[in-house]
């Protein structure tokens, strides 16, 4: 099925390539819907593909050795997914999960490295990409180290906010669904804690649930918490 280049133009991985180059890059890419809760690629097993979303929303997790589930980012539409070749794996460190009814573009993995030799601004912006997620993952692994649980919380709320929020009357709505179990894969704690932390900050006003998919009131609030600069309301 021919993917037209007007849908992927936007996205920051084709920033700077001639109309030609991207025509180049999907002429070999099938895309394929996953319905909520189906699982695009599985950690362990050999990456055969690699992935672009165009649509919808996936949860990547890890399960550890310790037999522990951990929620290890959200894949927004634009993101490259499953590019286990560039960390020169040869099977996909995380599952990824549909959340909501999802749109992937599908390449094979040995596509990758002629990819990459042949549109050099796409290698970039591939680098850039893993850069930013390297990154990422150290700010995780500070607050994790660092940081008392509430502030933890509310980095990851913000963090969702920033990358998947739309503002409507009174906030910024988290545009898929979103849950408390999954916000204490994110942040290294329970459930409880969760609920505990949600409930209070309810109560004040700084967010506001419903159906799983949560509402920011308070952005500033949230900010402040996280940077330790007020007490939170626990």
């Amino acid at each position: 099925m021919h993917v037209d280049r007007t849908v992927v133009e936007g996205f920051d991985v084709f920033d700077g390539l001639a109309p030609e180059e991207i025509d180049d890059v999907l002429a070999e890419a099938t895309s394929k819907r996953f319905p909520a809760g189906e699982i695009v690629f599985e950690q362990g097993s050999a990456a055969a593909h690699f992935f672009l979303l165009l649509h919808g929303r996936l949860r990547a997790t890890q399960v550890t050795t310790e037999g522990q589930q951990i929620v290890v980012r959200m894949v927004n539409p634009g993101d490259l997914c499953g590019i286990a070749v560039a960390l020169r794996r040869p099977d996909y460190p995380a599952t990824a999960t549909a959340v909501a009814d999802s749109i992937v573009l599908i390449w094979p993995t040995a596509a990758w490295p002629r990819f990459m030799q042949n549109h050099p601004t796409l290698a970039m912006n591939a680098m850039r990409t893993i850069g930013g997620r390297l990154q990422e993952a150290q700010t995780r692994m500070r607050e994790l180290a660092t940081e008392a649980v509430e502030r933890r919380v509310a980095h990851a709320v913000l963090r969702l906010a920033n990358q998947a929020g739309r503002r409507e009357n009174g906030g910024v709505r988290i545009d898929f669904p979103v849950s408390k179990q999954d916000v204490a894969e994110m942040t290294g704690t329970t459930l409880h804690t969760v609920s505990r932390i949600f409930t209070a900050w309810e109560a004040g006003g700084l967010i506001e649930g419903g159906r799983q998919k949560l509402k920011v009131c308070d952005p500033h609030e949230l900010v402040l918490i996280g940077d330790g600069l007020k007490a939170g309301r626990l």
